[in-house]
């Protein structure tokens, strides 16, 4: 653009703002005769006076009343996309939904403080929470989810991931029952198991620990959600085998006294549950934000 100089347009938003020569060569850290010469580049572009003396002060002209707002904007905007970092993120006024996709024992643990993080910083967001019928990065990649949260899975390369937290199984049955009492792997072989799957996978690390201890894994029953298979060990000899998150943090699994939980006799692994995004929002700045208040409502 060889017509017009676009860091007028700094000058004139410092001008506007501060209402003076004096202030506005301050807020630029520039010399008081360098923004004398800048007003008058920009008299000279607009065809306006902009600044006009009222006895010993100066006041804006009724163009540059009007343009001020304008101005400004105008400024943000135009650093927002030179610069997505620097984008002003006005969470009060932000209007978004976004689109997560995770299980529902994530939802049940911890969407209350999730939801209820979001509603005090930007009360006009929604969140809406979708299932995960696979593990794939397809929905990323087509914008169809902001963020997927979850165990990692196959995603693609490029897929950014930052861990949530670090979970593992254990063992939940009615209070009252044997096993409460002692658990080692025979007595909790010999009893019957709800698993968690949506595809039926009866395999994992406590199926091969059993495996492996010489004895026989008896599923009785499997059921889509980690919270429905508690729900049948509250009212039955049955044994349910959850993430440890999900009694912490379920309100109405914790603290429930006809609950009871149990270590597992034996190591299994650690799972990372993490958030992972497509790289074209990795400098949105409302994703940004909305990545940090589920980091934290994860780690409260």
């Amino acid at each position: 653009m060889n017509d017009t100089d676009l860091n007028l347009l700094i000058a004139l938003d410092a001008l506007l703002i501060e209402g003076s020569v004096i202030g506005a060569a301050r807020r630029l850290n520039l010399s008081e005769s360098a923004m004398s010469r800048t007003l008058g580049r920009l008299r000279a572009t607009t065809g306006d006076a902009l600044l006009v003396r009222a006895g010993r002060n100066m006041v804006l002209t009724p163009y540059a009343e009007a343009m001020r707002e304008r101005t400004h904007l105008t400024l943000r905007e135009a650093r927002a996309v030179l610069s997505p970092d620097a984008e002003t993120l006005d969470l009060a006024q932000l209007g978004r939904r976004f689109t997560l996709r995770t299980n529902e024992g994530f939802v049940e643990a911890f969407g209350c403080k999730l939801i209820a993080a979001v509603a005090v910083q930007a009360p006009n967001v929604q969140l809406v929470f979708l299932s995960k019928p696979e593990k794939s990065d397809r929905d990323l990649r087509a914008g169809n989810i902001d963020l997927e949260i979850g165990v990692l899975g196959n995603m693609g390369p490029e897929v950014r991931l930052q861990a949530l937290f670090r979970d593992r199984f254990v063992g939940v049955v009615r209070s009252g029952h044997p096993l409460t009492k002692q658990v080692d792997i025979s007595q909790l072989a010999a009893f019957g198991h709800i698993v968690a799957s949506r595809r039926i996978e009866l395999g994992g690390p406590i199926h091969d620990a059993i495996e492996q201890a010489g004895l026989s894994r008896r599923v009785v029953s499997v059921v889509p959600a980690f919270s429905t298979a508690v729900a049948l060990a509250i009212d039955s000899d049955l044994v349910a085998l959850v993430p440890y998150s999900l009694v912490q943090h379920h309100p109405l699994i914790k603290n429930h006294p006809g609950l009871a939980m149990f270590e597992l006799p034996f190591a299994t692994p650690e799972m990372t549950v993490s958030q992972l995004w497509h790289p074209r929002l990795e400098n949105d700045a409302a994703h940004r934000w909305l990545r940090g208040v589920i980091k934290a409502s994860c780690q409260q």
